[in-house]
């Protein structure tokens, strides 16, 4: 395997496994009550995961440009999914450790009110010591207990859709311009339309309903095991939707040489 392809791996999985714990911060928001100090401290692992994604891109395009009509490249592209699959099962495990940390991490940002700071304190010996102690197993009871009345079966199904569009979206076009070397600029070009879908569907159906279910639980209309059961779900939808994107990366990639031959 090449250097190329394991640093693409590496980022995919920083990618994923950022995306899988950005669920739970709607769940720390909601335990502090400080929902936007929340989001503004997550962003620090956000940057980290569009750093990633900056250099995804090119590096993959680049190997894909070196080895066009390899045929092997469909597996390298299914291996990708499958990591960034296992870093999302990864990530929801680790769930109740990072919301422990991420719960002290927005207290201390609330008192101190600087970032660097914060990341200071969380690489002292203090702030290592917490982190040790914060180490949690996930509770069986948090799946066996789930209401499936309480669930938005909607927004989940939408979220899992997404999901595989966002991850075809960011692999398909690639693959598609080793299908089709003349058409390449152009089938990447269209990575933003998928994309597109899948911004259209986060915005409109998942994100302002994950929203008032917050507000909900913050005013009382909504309990906290309820809102919980939802995040769990949500986790679970990410997760079979990465790896349900294994099924469309190639139908995905024909596609996208299609309309790129008659555009």
């Amino acid at each position: 395997m090449s250097v190329q392809i394991i640093i693409v791996l590496i980022l995919n999985f920083i990618i994923s496994f950022i995306g899988t714990l950005a669920y739970s911060v709607r769940m720390v928001g909601v335990r502090t009550g400080k929902i936007a100090v929340s989001f503004a401290v997550f962003n620090i692992l956000m940057l980290i995961s569009r750093t990633a994604v900056t250099f995804q891109v090119p590096i993959l395009t680049k190997f894909i440009e070196d080895r066009s009509g390899a045929s092997n490249l469909i597996n390298i592209f299914n291996l990708i999914i499958v990591v960034s699959g296992i870093a999302t099962v990864i990530a929801a495990f680790l769930i109740p450790t990072f919301q422990r940390i991420f719960f002290r991490g927005v207290l201390h940002f609330s008192v101190d009110r600087s970032i660097p700071k914060l990341v200071i304190h969380s690489f002292s010996k203090a702030g290592v010591n917490y982190i040790k102690d914060c180490v949690a197993i996930p509770v069986k009871e948090n799946i066996t207990e789930l209401n499936l009345r309480k669930l938005p079966i909607k927004i989940i199904i939408y979220n899992l859709i997404t999901v595989a569009l966002l991850t075809v979206g960011a692999l398909a076009p690639i693959y598609a311009g080793s299908i089709a070397p003349d058409l390449r600029a152009t089938c990447i070009t269209l990575s933003s339309i998928i994309n597109g879908i899948a911004t259209i569907l986060m915005s409109i159906f998942i994100d302002p309903q994950l929203s008032i279910m917050t507000d909900d639980v913050i005013e009382g209309k909504c309990t906290e095991k309820d809102f919980r059961t939802v995040i769990v779900a949500m986790v679970g939808s990410k997760t079979l939707g990465t790896f349900a994107s294994l099924l469309l990366i190639i139908p995905s990639s024909y596609l996208i040489v299609f309309v790129a031959k008659i555009i």
